[in-house]
């Protein structure tokens, strides 16, 4: 009788402690179990909870001419790019991203002879806007990477000339210390 209650104490702290974590634990917006972002002021009718992208984002085959999808070449650049998030001269957290160039077959040559110095400016964009807090909060939402985009296309032109069409951001990673 003196064994009992012990044991039925540690059941019932055991099964409240597993009731307590499955009611408790986050929502997840994806079948892998990612973290939902905080919800913003005003939901983006891009961006779905259940992991779908909505049909009328997708631009449909026929909107693209294959012409002028010809005239352009991808060129991944090698190594990512790593941006330290500074607070209070502090590492709060590390953004890792990955990019590519879309550009005319004559710029592959050029990006490759330049990007040294493709690679600087793009790192004075990065850390412009993580010290503007382009990657706090939601950072992935459309306008936030609408205006990071237009920063490296930007900086990237400068660099390369109108050969340049876009900046692609394949990866995007944030890793809170």
């Amino acid at each position: 009788m003196k064994m009992l209650i012990p044991v039925l104490l540690a059941l019932v702290g055991l099964a409240g402690g597993v009731a307590a974590g499955h009611f408790l634990k986050p929502p997840a917006d994806n079948a892998h179990g990612a973290m939902a972002a905080p919800a913003a002021s005003a939901p983006d009718p891009m961006i779905r909870t259940d992991g779908d992208v909505p049909a009328h984002s997708i631009p449909a085959a026929a909107d693209h001419d294959p012409e002028e999808a010809a005239k352009y070449e991808y060129i991944t650049l090698d190594k990512q790019f790593i941006v330290p998030l500074v607070t209070e001269s502090r590492v709060q957290a590390m953004i890792v991203l990955s990019l590519s160039l879309e550009a005319t077959p004559e710029a592959v040559d050029v990006v490759r002879q330049r990007e040294p110095k493709l690679r600087d400016v793009f790192l004075q964009v990065l850390f412009r806007h993580a010290q503007s807090g382009g990657f706090n909060g939601v950072f992935t939402g459309g306008q936030v990477m609408s205006d990071l985009r237009a920063g490296l296309r930007d900086a990237a032109r400068g660099v390369i000339g109108d050969a340049l069409n876009d900046v692609l951001v394949t990866d995007i990673v944030r890793q809170d210390m």
